[in-house]
């Protein structure tokens, strides 16, 4: 027999090995019935479940095939893509959007660093007061960018403005959060050490604890913008602006050759972004 065929055949099992197995594991050898239908009833219960679920938001194959039918009326409509002589309107509009990612990721780091240090257990060794902190960014991250800049725009009007403030209160609490879980696994020697000479506890931060943690809270500020930049355009279309607004507006009176133009750019905009964040990240993480 060759070597091929005689990794092709299964190996055979013994009856003792049967044996030794049912002896060592009898539940994995001899599964009862009852298992078995304990297992397909989950099974079915699961589909039914998944069944009534698509049913409650109306996904059925006739959904399905409506939305194809005008899917592809749209991407036929998008090829070629063609900027219509607003090749500078939208270079200036991905600019704006940039703006607007980037300050507010400012906007969110500065009120996220103080937060940060009051929710590391480090320096809130208070369990309750430590539980109350935490528990409050849950509640801020629970609330999307989106439903901020809604109502910011609301309040300040049309605009980058109120997505500038959306994103940084969006950010607050998320970067606060990731702030907080880098103190509290950063190493304490250092801090001891310096409190053990003298030092007060300013200086075991400045010396201690920063020079750790600065490279983790720098590249969770990058991946930070580079997450703003994709929601800024977002926010463009409910009226803060930017990109956001100008793919909007072509979508609303179906030129979907300069949608595509526009989609093409902003891909592009955010594969160099993403590619440039990540290689400081890595050289920050890294060393």
């Amino acid at each position: 027999m060759t070597t091929s065929a005689a990794l092709a055949t299964p190996p055979q099992v013994t009856a003792h090995q049967m044996q030794v197995a049912r002896a060592i594991a009898p539940h994995l050898v001899d599964t009862p019935l009852a298992v078995h239908v304990r297992r397909l009833a989950l099974w079915i219960g699961l589909s039914a479940v998944f069944v009534a679920l698509c049913i409650g938001v109306d996904m059925t194959p006739a959904a399905f095939a409506k939305g194809l039918s005008k899917l592809a009326d749209f991407m036929g409509g998008m090829f070629p893509p063609n900027a219509a002589g607003e090749e500078v309107r939208i270079l200036q509009a991905l600019v704006a959007t940039f703006a607007m990612a980037v300050a507010g990721t400012f906007l969110g780091v500065l009120g996220a660093i103080p937060l940060g240090l009051l929710g590391a257990k480090t320096f809130v060794s208070n369990e309750a007061l430590h539980f109350l902190i935490r528990r409050s960014f849950d509640v801020f991250r629970a609330i999307p960018a989106l439903v901020w800049a809604l109502i910011l725009i609301v309040a300040f009007g049309l605009g980058p403005f109120g997505g500038v403030i959306a994103l940084a209160l969006t950010d607050i609490p998320r970067i606060a959060k990731l702030y907080a879980e880098a103190i509290e696994n950063s190493d304490p020697r250092p801090q001891e050490g310096i409190r053990a000479t003298g030092g007060q506890r300013r200086a075991a931060i400045r010396f201690g604890l920063l020079p750790e943690v600065l490279p983790v809270m720098a590249s969770q500020s990058l991946y930070m913008l580079e997450s703003n930049f994709r929601n800024a355009a977002i926010l463009g279309i409910v009226g803060a602006g930017g990109i956001g607004f100008e793919l909007e507006e072509r979508i609303r009176i179906f030129a979907f050759d300069q949608v595509a133009w526009i989609v093409i750019a902003y891909v592009i905009c955010v594969m160099a972004l993403d590619y440039v964040s990540e290689n400081i990240r890595s050289k920050l993480v890294h060393g």
